[in-house]
């Protein structure tokens, strides 16, 4: 895992975060955002959350006790930071390309009571993946707590994104006779306010139990290589005015509907497979 220095200055090296992306299926920056950065972005997303819970369609769950809400830039005061980080740009510029597309912002968050979720990965793996050793698309996470054992840390099986997965269910769901492996493999991840790591969402992984009484929301940016395809799962959208307010770096890389109105999200990204979580 690299490192952000105290003020911000880079003490990091793309590459070999890159090296350790492809090797593992996550690699990780600390200290990217200030606490204070972080502490706004949680509000952010706890206001999002609330309101999305009242209305049909506005939250998946993911398991017991545990949701998904999708946003619209714009519902995230951050997003512009978030979206031209040099770390993020960088590494999405290398494993993506230069026409890397932004096609999701989100936010997965797990209440005390959430249970173990079965071992899975978050979308069929390409040929380009199985086939190719190619990564065609990238999950950043940022936590908005600092995350203790008792708050359901994420779990994940490094090197598991290169597994086929065309025999599983949903072609996303490992056989239960193979859980044992990538439990003995699987690291728990104990990321602090400001960290934030960049995976490949093939590799395989689950959210723990949650016994903690604070909520741990972790945000979500999907980024895609052109053709990758994963846009059509999500509907982010803006208003010109805040289109038009971008940095042009980060307008030219989101894909999203300018629009007079923004209108809540209808989540489209539900994974059947994790309603009911693995126990």
């Amino acid at each position: 895992m690299s490192s952000a220095g105290p003020q911000g200055q880079a003490l990091y090296d793309v590459a070999t975060d890159v090296e350790v992306l492809y090797r593992d299926g996550i690699t990780a920056l600390k200290g990217a955002f200030p606490r204070e950065w972080v502490e706004r972005l949680r509000e952010d997303m706890m206001e999002a959350f609330w309101a999305a819970i009242q209305r049909p369609g506005g939250a998946v769950g993911r398991g017991p006790r545990r949701w998904y809400v999708e946003v619209h830039p714009q519902d995230i005061s951050g997003f512009a930071d978030l979206a031209s980080h040099p770390w993020i740009t960088g590494i999405c510029e290398a494993v993506l390309g230069p026409a890397y597309e932004i096609v999701e912002l989100g936010f997965d968050v797990p209440f005390q009571g959430a249970k173990n979720q079965p071992w899975h990965r978050d979308f069929p793996s390409p040929p380009e993946t199985y086939r190719d050793r190619r990564i065609t698309s990238l999950a950043f996470n940022l936590t908005g707590v600092d995350v203790t054992p008792d708050m359901g840390p994420f779990e994940i099986a490094p090197g598991a994104h290169w597994d086929d997965g065309r025999e599983w269910d949903h072609e996303m769901f490992p056989p239960k006779d193979a859980w044992p492996r990538y439990a003995e493999c699987g690291v728990r991840k104990f990321p602090q306010a400001g960290d934030v790591s960049a995976r490949s969402a093939l590799t395989i992984h689950r959210g723990t139990e949650h016994r903690s009484p604070i909520a741990r929301p972790v945000l979500v940016l999907g980024v895609d290589a052109p053709g990758a395809g994963h846009a059509a799962l999500h509907d982010p959208m803006v208003t010109q005015d805040y289109y038009d307010a971008l940095p042009e770096s980060v307008r030219r890389h989101l894909a999203c509907r300018v629009v007079d109105e923004l209108v809540p999200i209808t989540q489209k990204h539900d994974i059947e497979g994790l309603v009911m979580g693995a126990e």
